[in-house]
């Protein structure tokens, strides 16, 4: 039985993490008319959308102490997370923060340690860990050996990888109650999409609406809020911004965030999140297939030595 439950496990985790990688080209495209917060916020709001239809019932808390942790989850894994993930990559490189982001189960690793009292900071981890990474930045760089600091930009995706093993603490904590995934996924959605609407009317305050035409559009501030009715009306019309939306709100969203959290209660929060070394590499080789993009030598020895990090860092870890 516990071998087919790591075995669903697995495969979730996997499901994730592919569908993830693809993540970083669709949103590359939707900034070309969106801004990260209405990206962010239009995402989530198709996932609370379509997890109320398929599960229309609303979860009863058998403690409301419980709530506290719904919310932590869904301000650090959701709202903040995403928004300074994608914020990340206006101010720097995507390589900067492709690797500053994969050191987040390290991050985990120390979370669970503190937090939930877990033993998981063995010498094999570390050694795997930054095999690991070594592999991850050999996979991003991909053959172009060029490291620009941007501490705007680097501090924000270091600040995402923090929220992201907070979050992963406070899914170990929800998975405790016993409650569907289902549920849990739509109510941590709920108090993100609580979280983001403060951002948007913050920013109509201080942030004059822009347009200039969908073909010269460009947004100068990531938290931008659009308001122009025929700028509108031309991004909205756009069936291939629908599709990328769709993506990320039904897909990347309302699905892997379920089968996330399945996966992080069948493996252990810190086993799953040793596979997020894997988006980079998800994403080089989507890139590669879809975009025509360049993958080098240097690329496939990153993504082995990313493979091999994973086994490293599971050797001997806690049963």
């Amino acid at each position: 039985m516990t071998k087919n439950f790591s075995a669903i496990g697995i495969l979730f985790a996997s499901i994730s993490i592919f569908i993830w990688g693809i993540t970083f080209v669709s949103t590359k495209y939707l900034l070309q008319y969106f801004s990260s917060y209405e990206i962010l916020l239009i995402r989530f709001l198709l996932a609370y959308a379509a997890l109320s239809i398929v599960h229309p019932k609303r979860l009863k808390l058998t403690d409301k102490k419980q709530e506290l942790f719904f919310m932590l989850a869904g301000f650090s894994g959701v709202t903040a997370y995403q928004l300074m993930e994608n914020m990340a990559l206006s101010y720097t490189s995507a390589s900067n923060v492709s690797i500053i982001v994969c050191i987040n189960p390290i991050f985990v690793a120390l979370f669970s340690q503190i937090f939930l009292k877990e033993k998981t900071l063995t010498p094999t981890f570390i050694i795997g860990f930054f095999l690991a990474l070594f592999g991850v930045a050999l996979v991003t760089f991909n053959g172009v050996l060029v490291f620009h600091l941007s501490p705007k930009g680097d501090l924000m995706a270091l600040a995402s990888a923090l929220c992201w093993a907070f979050y992963s603490v406070c899914i170990s904590v929800i998975n405790s109650y016993g409650y569907e995934q289902v549920y849990v996924t739509r109510r941590v959605f709920a108090w993100a999409i609580i979280f983001m609407i403060p951002i948007g009317l913050l920013s109509l305050m201080i942030i004059p609406p822009e347009s200039s035409g969908l073909e010269n559009f460009h947004i100068s501030n990531t938290l931008s809020v659009i308001l122009d009715r025929e700028f509108n009306r031309l991004r909205f019309t756009n069936p291939f911004n629908w599709l990328n939306l769709g993506f990320l709100g039904f897909g990347a969203s309302a699905f892997c965030f379920a089968i996330w959290s399945i996966a992080c209660r069948k493996l252990g929060t810190l086993r799953a999140s040793l596979g997020i070394y894997l988006i980079p590499v998800v994403t080089i080789i989507f890139a590669f297939i879809v975009l025509g993009e360049k993958f080098s030598l240097m690329g496939i020895i990153g993504c082995i030595l990313t493979i091999a990090g994973l086994f490293v860092s599971r050797m001997r870890m806690g049963k």
